[in-house]
């Protein structure tokens, strides 16, 4: 909601409706909500509306998953820890300076995940102690 937003200027911030979507509790009431909200901010912030007529699909994604679906602990880890870095650098000037800001943060996290290191007990160091 927030990315959307950045994109609507101060006029379209007043986007009344674009939080009930994520209560609703079906695809089908989701979508329907998600258009309302679209359709109500076209006359004033066509940009904005164009984006969310594009993003739809990938915004409301999560609502077909089962209720009992869990999500992976280390991807929300992730996306937490690229939330505070980006958090730190405060203004990002482009899309492209923010692609390579994440970027960089992803290759740091493979790296740290393809390497073992000391302090992790690894096969070798318990073959070793026995």
């Amino acid at each position: 909601m927030r990315n959307v937003l950045a994109h609507a200027g101060k006029s379209g911030r007043r986007v009344h409706g674009l939080a009930i979507v994520f209560a609703q509790e079906t695809a089908e009431a989701a979508s329907v909500q998600w258009r309302a909200v679209s359709h109500q901010i076209r006359p004033k912030v066509p940009k904005l509306a164009a984006i969310m007529d594009e993003a739809e699909h990938d915004v409301l994604a999560y609502v077909t998953f089962p209720k009992e679906t869990s999500f992976n602990p280390s991807i929300e880890r992730l996306n937490g820890e690229i939330e505070r870095r980006t958090a730190v650098v405060g203004i990002i000037p482009n899309d492209d300076a923010f692609v390579r800001l994440v970027s960089a943060l992803l290759l740091g996290q493979n790296d740290e995940r393809a390497v073992p290191r000391a302090r992790y007990m690894t096969l070798e160091i318990i073959s070793q102690m026995s």
